[in-house]
């Protein structure tokens, strides 16, 4: 009985250390360490790379990788679902211009740590956590806030074409006019700014996929697949929980996942729900429909959250 008191509290202290570690890594933290250390890493590689290019190239092109490096830090430090679209376009830049430096270096070693350093910043923006750290950041009052996942199919092209066309965007009107390219310059400046806001604006409709549990029950909020967000009252609502091999292809059930990896969970509804669906420019209007397909990027942490909520999970 004596030992009793010392034994538990040490358990305890134990289990809040092991379930630290995975928080830490799932949160924000981990991605500002390495993108506070980025100029150290790719700098140099960075500098070897202009040092042949006129004085003026260098210096717009250092104000740029300077600007671009000082928006992901300020992305970083305030989480919301408009920063997490920043985010996914300015830390991946720092791969593409490191891999750019890295050509040809001088000093190998740097240009490899910097495409290395890049390169863990791109797989840290990529963690499931880090998008619901920033789309919950987002919430209001009691709300809960959980990111759904891109779908593979945009992760293969759709994506990767709006990120260059950002990116182009923004640098390549400034880098001729350094150049001294007055007209090309002009034009891609405002061709730029067209591409930039194109690009952002597609981009930025990932970053609003969510499932959101609220007092009255939870809603589905998915520009890119639905017409409007989706509520399923919390008296309605029959199941949250891994979806059935069957689920796919029943009529009364609504797949907005994308094909996106992972867990599938299924939304059931007791009371028909009307459901406008996008598929490319056109728009199905759905009625009848009792369930929706999502896939969360922490599916179980997600299933969690409907159970302290106490929606019926299973």
């Amino acid at each position: 009985m004596a030992d009793a008191p010392t034994t538990t509290p040490t358990t305890t202290s134990t289990g809040s250390r092991a379930n630290s570690m995975p928080d830490l890594l799932r949160s924000a933290w981990p991605l500002r360490v390495v993108w506070l250390v980025v100029p150290v890493v790719a700098g140099p590689a960075l500098a070897d790379a202009l040092a042949d290019r006129t004085r003026s190239v260098q210096v717009v092109a250092s104000l740029l990788a300077w600007s671009g490096w000082v928006v992901g830090l300020g992305a970083l430090a305030v989480l919301r679902s408009s920063t997490l679209t920043v985010t996914r376009t300015v830390i991946p830049g720092a791969l593409a211009v490191s891999a750019w430096a890295a050509v040809g270096a001088d000093r190998p070693l740097w240009a490899a740590a910097g495409v290395g350093i890049g390169a863990v910043a791109l797989l840290l923006v990529a963690a499931p956590g880090l998008s619901d750290s920033f789309v919950d950041g987002s919430s209001y009052g009691t709300e809960r806030r959980v990111a759904l996942k891109v779908p593979v199919a945009l992760l293969v092209l759709p994506v990767p074409v709006s990120w260059a066309a950002v990116a182009a965007g923004a640098v390549t009107g400034p880098l001729l006019l350094a150049a001294s390219q007055w007209i090309l310059g002009a034009v891609a400046c405002v061709a730029g700014c067209g591409l930039v806001y194109l690009g952002a604006r597609q981009l930025h409709l990932l970053s609003r996929r969510w499932i959101v549990f609220v007092p009255a029950g939870l809603v589905v909020h998915d520009p890119f697949s639905l017409t409007d967000p989706i509520l399923f009252p919390r008296a309605s609502v029959l199941r949250v929980g891994p979806a059935t091999e069957s689920a796919g292809s029943a009529t009364d059930v609504v797949d907005s996942t994308g094909r996106a990896l992972g867990l599938v969970l299924e939304v059931r509804s007791d009371d028909p729900i009307k459901v406008g669906v996008r598929s490319g420019r056109s728009i199905e209007e759905r009625d009848g429909v009792h369930a929706l397909l999502v896939t969360p990027t922490q599916p179980a942490a997600t299933l969690d959250i409907a159970r302290s909520k106490r929606l019926p999970v299973g």
